[in-house]
């Protein structure tokens, strides 16, 4: 006799994840550079492409709605990037083989995870993993992720989220730029998947008022905003101001049991710990263990104990989301929409785990009677309240700008509206000849392009969080210089030196090759 079927909950939750990275080819390699997309490559996106493209098989639709900033995409297709992930994955595999083979003491104390046994064990399923990975990769990504993508869209499994190239903090950029890198973005999309988004995931979930009426000009009908936007009532999507656009907020209490630094799952003790390496093969062979066990203390990571934790954590995120959706809907009086946003590197590059559990997680949902869809059902299935106006906002620290227009950020603040005023007074006396230039300007494009790399909102975050920040200042100040380099020689009249330095720097920052300067608005 089967199971009873539990009672079916009102209203729909919706998982957004957001894919973001800055532009990162020919642009260094380890501590920060190359390696961070190779790792969030081979550990986030090759597995999350593998559940989706597992559940598409079996006719899931409407899974999640998926962000993926033009920027990744630029590098997921890209030759270059290509290759670099093709040899990054066999060396890992190498490493691994290293691991399994180990004879030599390591001097490691029994019981840990550095032992010689604990690190045959572990690169031997390393290996295995590796393996799989390659694999997957020369069958399918070989062409970039772009098809693979499409296929997604193409049969509804996901919805997908653009957003303005390069990744700009919307409301500190010229509007001009602004609505240039938000109309370009949207064209990068549709001429990589055939379909352009309807959505957006604004750059750090960024808003300034006024912003919707860009959004309803550029054809976009929804867009994201952190929980506090719409002070924490985030149980319907709500149209923005005199306009149709509807922003969703990210529902905090939902979203924050996943990824809570205090309290959220990749910290539990059974899962693999992203800080702990192993120097000699580079591999993470170690479990959590504990918050304060030192990393040459910790105890060798186990799959089985592992898996106790998923499918725990899958209980308990189900518990709660169907509580919440109860809740709320009884709140409001009518059903209500949840929203749980993550970054999508969460899932397998920061938590190893994560796109097994997020497997586990979307089988279990509809058995639990919890209806899941994408923004554009919530649309349409009229998950929409009264009109609201947002104040200005973020979903950074303090949900508001500080980390992107702070006093710890006043000199890339500067610099972005130096580079900006110089930018767009060059471009603009460049294509003045006539009133549109008959052919593309690939100096003035180069120009723009080097303007958007040195405004992405990636910089000022790093710096504000102290993370890699003295990389950071440099790729703004290094793309800045670019712009300078190139402005100057086309506003000296050597338009030969101008074309020969633009075409030097594309060789580095080629990406958005369809990017035309002659649509800057006038």
């Amino acid at each position: 006799m089967s199971a009873p079927q539990p009672e079916p909950v009102p209203g729909q939750l919706t998982l957004v994840l957001h894919t973001h990275l800055p532009w990162l080819a020919h642009h260094g390699r380890w501590p920060v550079g190359e390696e961070w997309l190779f790792q969030s490559w081979s550990a986030a996106y090759l597995p999350l492409m593998r559940v989706l493209r597992t559940l598409a098989a079996e006719n899931r639709r409407g899974l999640l709605t998926l962000g993926v900033t033009p920027v990744v995409t630029a590098q997921l297709d890209d030759p270059y990037c290509l290759d670099g992930m093709h040899q990054w994955l066999a060396n890992w595999q190498l490493r691994a083989w290293e691991a399994a083979n180990l004879h030599t003491p390591t001097g490691a104390a029994e019981g840990t995870a550095t032992t010689p046994e604990a690190l045959r064990q572990f690169g031997i399923r390393e290996y295995e993993e590796a393996a799989q990975a390659l694999e997957d990769f020369t069958t399918l990504w070989r062409h970039g992720a772009s098809p693979l993508l499409r296929e997604l869209i193409d049969a509804g499994t996901v919805e997908l989220l653009g957003g303005p190239l390069a990744h700009p903090f919307q409301p500190l950029l010229n509007p001009r730029l602004r609505e240039f890198a938000l109309h370009e973005g949207l064209a990068d999309a549709r001429q990589r998947f055939a379909h352009t988004p309807s959505g957006i995931w604004a750059p750090e979930c960024a808003y300034a008022p006024g912003m919707e009426h860009d959004y309803a000009g550029a054809g976009v009908s929804h867009f994201m905003v952190d929980g506090p936007s719409l002070h924490g009532d985030t149980a319907l999507g709500r149209p923005v101001g005199q306009t149709d656009v509807v922003a969703f907020g990210r529902d905090l209490q939902v979203s924050y049991r996943v990824w809570s630094p205090k309290s959220g799952y990749p910290g539990h003790a059974a899962y693999r710990d992203f800080h702990t390496f192993d120097h000699l093969t580079g591999l993470k062979p170690a479990r959590v263990t504990g918050r304060n066990v030192a990393s040459d203390d910790k105890a060798p990571y186990d799959p089985q104990r592992a898996e106790r934790a998923i499918d725990a954590h899958v209980a308990d995120f189900v518990t709660l989301v169907r509580q919440r959706m109860i809740s709320e809907s009884e709140r409001i009086g009518r059903p209500a929409h949840v929203v749980a946003a993550f970054d999508t590197e969460l899932f397998g590059h920061w938590w190893y785990e994560g796109p097994m559990w997020l497997e586990r997680l979307l089988r279990a949902l509809p058995a639990a009677g919890v209806h899941v869809g994408t923004l554009g059902d919530a649309l349409a299935g009229g998950f929409v309240g009264t009109p609201v106006d947002l104040p200005p906002s973020s979903w950074g620290s303090g949900k508001d700008w500080t980390v992107w227009s702070g006093e710890k950020v006043a000199d890339l603040v500067a610099l972005n509206a130096e580079v900006v005023d110089t930018a767009l007074s060059t471009v603009d006396k460049a294509l003045a000849q006539t009133d549109t230039a008959p052919t593309r300007d690939f100096v003035a494009d180069q120009i723009l392009r080097e303007t958007l790399l040195t405004v992405s909102s990636d910089w000022p975050f790093m710096v504000s969080k102290d993370s890699a920040a003295d990389y950071a200042r440099y790729r703004a100040r290094l793309h800045a210089h670019a712009m300078r380099e190139i402005a100057d020689a086309l506003a000296s009249g050597r338009r030969e030196v101008a074309q020969r330095l633009a075409d030097g720097w594309n060789r580095a920052d080629g990406l958005f090759g369809a990017l035309d300067a002659r649509r800057l608005p006038r």
